[in-house]
């Protein structure tokens, strides 16, 4: 068991008193309709809009799963933590078609642009993927981390992996029902400092230990590069080049997880700016995260540390390295990670199924009955969730993987939907549903047969689980794509009137106008700096 100083403890009490202060002031302004609830009345600023995006994305599967696939395979999975410029995609060509549409969700925005089956469909799909991903790996990352690092088998004869899980959920439940989006912004401004402050500890001790960074590299030189052959069984070039790009654009572009944040903007330029300041933020974890699985296979290489397997690796970083009072900061940025990436997960699965589902059958409910279902909503998914992280380990060994992969089969349908609907006006209603459909029926064959790989050897099915889960994807979307576009030639398409402002050649001169208003030296300044350091980390690990 690893003892905590008086200082680890104060430290964690005032980060905690910090929350409670920054909670107390949400509650202070009212919710008065869900606009105030779901997106903080879309009042927030570029400051806060980053860091909430920032700290959404950057969850505690990030410092166990990413820390334990650099342990791993190395720089291999570096690619979707260089994905910034995907973020300015977001800001620059997508946020003037969600933000001036007015839309609280992504699948009303579908609504708008093919019809109420795509809507429904695809907020059943977010549910399921929220399921699948955001709850299960999150709580199973915090459980797996606090039980190393305070090397807490069991309390009470329970396993403390799930006392210290479901702890959390339940504080982060707490404060995101009392708060709403208002709190869970504000936490995130707090919350994000705290993350990296932690993290650049380890990062620096880890290093010192190790011998510096050209020992970090000489230990780990065959998986240090980011382009691997078409050959590699786990991550070949072409594979990781369009895999990744099509994972990043649903995640970035379409996922209500993340969008929301810039539905919650003052407005364009704000929302814009929002995500240049996450764009910069999102360079981080490859430094603070992946880098420091690379240290412990160092350390452990030397025998300065153990640990079991490589989702253990950044725990045991904490457990092992770090003196007194400053674990008391990286348990605080753990606390942080996990928090808010669940807390952005609990309102944004309220926000699609009460503005989805609920508010759709019931068009009368009242503005107060319509949160209180929102709040409740969130309760079903994180059980489904926790009941789903005992599958997990059957589908990857290493939780990064294992979150990428399953994200690989949910992303193709949605980005091709999403991308051929901006693109073109011709891609019709009954297209758009049907790419959905089939998408997802498709990928959820994949994963359903995934745990039984092994008995499926010899079948005619065997290949649907022995292909490169890369390649998989990419397979998944061109065959959407396809399936779009015939079924666009045999039906007919929405009118000119229903689809103004929903694709490219039809945005409003309005709109544009306040693109074109917002538009300073600096916007440019910063999107080329963004580009350019994404572009050098490339050229350095090549």
């Amino acid at each position: 068991m690893v003892e905590l100083s008086t200082l680890d403890w104060l430290v964690l009490a005032g980060f905690f008193v910090l929350l409670l202060a920054v909670v107390g002031m949400s509650m202070r302004q009212k919710e008065e309709d869900t606009a105030d609830y779901f997106l903080a009345g879309r009042n927030a600023s570029w400051l806060v809009i980053g860091a909430s995006i920032f700290a959404s994305n950057i969850g505690s599967e990030h410092l166990v799963g990413l820390s334990g696939a650099g342990a791993e395979s190395g720089m291999a999975l570096a690619h979707w933590e260089l994905q910034s410029w995907i973020i300015l995609l977001l800001g620059w060509v997508f946020v003037p078609f969600y933000y001036s549409s007015k839309v609280y969700t992504m699948p009303e925005f579908l609504e708008r642009r093919f019809n109420s089956s795509s809507r429904t469909f695809l907020s059943v799909i977010s549910l399921i993927s929220y399921v699948l991903t955001k709850v299960a790996v999150t709580v199973y990352a915090g459980g797996v981390a606090f039980k190393t690092i305070l090397g807490i088998e069991s309390l009470w004869g329970i396993d403390f992996f799930w006392i210290s899980a479901l702890g959390l959920v339940v504080i982060t439940g707490i404060y995101t029902v009392l708060g709403g989006m208002k709190a869970i912004m504000w936490t995130s401004v707090l919350q994000t400092p705290v993350l990296i402050i932690g993290s650049v500890f380890i990062l620096v001790v880890g290093l010192d230990q190790a011998g510096g960074w050209a020992e970090v590299e000489r230990i780990n030189r065959d998986n240090m590069h980011l382009i691997r052959t078409a050959s590699d069984p786990a991550f070949p070039w072409p594979g990781i080049i369009f895999g990744s790009f099509i994972i990043g654009f649903w995640y970035w572009c379409t996922d209500q997880y993340i969008v929301q944040r810039v539905l919650s903007a003052k407005g364009i330029k704000e929302a814009r700016r929002g995500t240049m300041f996450a764009g910069y933020l999102k360079l981080l974890p490859i430094f603070i995260f992946l880098f420091p699985g690379m240290i412990a296979v160092a350390l452990k290489a030397k025998g300065v540390i153990s640990y079991d397997s490589a989702d253990q690796a950044f725990p045991t970083l904490v457990a092992q390295l770090l003196p007194s009072g400053v674990k008391g900061i990286v348990i605080g940025g753990l606390v942080a990670a996990l928090m808010s990436s669940l807390a952005s997960l609990f309102n944004s699965s309220a926000t699609l199924f009460t503005i989805d589902f609920y508010k759709r059958f019931k068009p009368d409910s009242s503005e107060k009955h319509l949160l209180k279902v929102g709040r409740w909503a969130t309760v079903a998914i994180v059980v489904l969730g926790m009941a789903w992280i005992p599958v997990m380990s059957m589908i990857a060994d290493v939780l990064y993987e294992y979150l990428q992969s399953v994200q690989s089969l949910i992303a193709p349908g949605i980005a091709a939907v999403f991308l051929l609907g901006l693109i073109s006006k011709r891609v019709t209603p009954t297209a758009g549903f049907v790419g959905l459909v089939a998408g997802f029926v498709l990928g959820m064959i994949r994963l359903v047969l995934l745990p039984f790989r092994d008995s499926l050897t010899g079948t005619s099915v065997a290949w649907i689980t022995d292909m490169n889960w890369l390649y998989f994807c990419i397979l998944l979307f061109v065959v959407v794509v396809a399936i779009i576009i015939v079924t666009s030639m045999f039906t007919e398409k929405a009118s000119e009137e229903k689809i103004q402002g929903l694709t490219f050649s039809s945005l409003g001169k309005d709109t544009m106008k306040e693109v074109v208003a917002g538009l300073d030296k600096w916007d440019y300044i910063h999107t080329a700096g963004i580009l350019g350091i994404t572009a050098f980390i490339y050229i350095r690990f090549w």
